[in-house]
């Protein structure tokens, strides 16, 4: 097997539910960067959200970042994908989301953005170890219409979390019947997670490695949650974690180990080292 690109989704995956990643897990992923294998954090956060962990690490050149809509060079911080939806749907995305309330982020180039309300009013949905991260990470904006407006055609992304499953499940319905195109995913419980139409981190995945010049058997994606789903059916080998969620474990090649018993390590370790 000839894996040359290895994507990895961060919370569940690469990071164990302390948000740590294991010695085990960053030796496998040096040794792979070492053997000349782009290993790639594949993410729904964005560019500016990518952990110092990978940022720091020797060789980590590229990252996919929200959920697909863009991939960046690190080193040139170069755009080499973007997938962003057009101003009009943006705009009329945000008029449709707005009204369900939650902790809305909206994901600008390469920023995520929120109102200085909504992000402390609704800050009890986000779960606990993800609070600092998200309060470190927004840009606070009064009116997220003329952030739309002024971002034009660089809206990447709409994340919202929910203080229940009925509230999301509403909001999601309401999306796909007014926009059945839209890609629409989660990552968390009650989180949701709007694309463009046709983006998604499998066909992130698959545009950087037609830059890169590989091929899709030579792709390596491992996860465990909806908005994995596309890559880890789209790579050459799909590997769902062991605490992935249903749908990613029937859709991928291999199951590994879960993300608190270095599941990334001994993939990394088998199919490609």
């Amino acid at each position: 097997m000839d894996i040359r690109l290895i994507a990895l989704d961060l919370d569940g995956t690469v990071f164990d539910d302390k948000k740590n990643i294991s010695p085990r897990t960053l030796a496998a992923m040096r040794a792979a960067l070492d053997k000349g294998i782009a290993v790639v954090p594949a993410t729904g956060r964005t560019v500016e959200g990518v952990p110092e962990q990978f940022l720091h690490m020797p060789g980590v050149r590229y990252a996919l970042t929200s959920n697909g809509a863009t991939v960046a060079d690190l080193q040139t911080g170069q755009t080499l994908v973007s997938q962003c939806f057009d101003l009009r749907q943006a705009a009329e995305l945000y008029d449709l989301l707005e009204p369900f309330g939650g902790q809305f982020s909206l994901f600008l180039d390469g920023r995520s953005y929120s109102t200085r309300e909504g992000l402390e009013e609704c800050m009890q949905f986000v779960p606990e170890n993800l609070r600092e991260y998200i309060r470190s990470s927004r840009v606070l904006v009064e009116d997220m219409q003329q952030a739309i407006r002024e971002h034009a055609d660089r809206v990447e992304k709409f994340s919202i979390l929910y203080p229940t499953l009925a509230v999301r499940d509403a909001a999601w319905q309401a999306v796909a019947e007014r926009f059945p195109d839209v890609e629409i995913t989660t990552s968390l419980a009650c989180n949701l997670e709007v694309n463009a139409p046709g983006v998604s981190k499998g066909t992130g995945l698959l545009a950087l490695a037609r830059v890169l010049g590989l091929e899709p058997a030579q792709v390596m994606a491992c996860g465990d949650s909806g908005n994995d789903l596309t890559m880890i059916q789209l790579a050459g080998l799909g590997v769902a974690m062991g605490n992935a969620t249903e749908p990613v474990k029937a859709a991928a090649k291999v199951i590994t180990q879960d993300n608190n018993h270095d599941g990334v390590a001994l993939a990394i370790e088998k199919y490609a080292l």
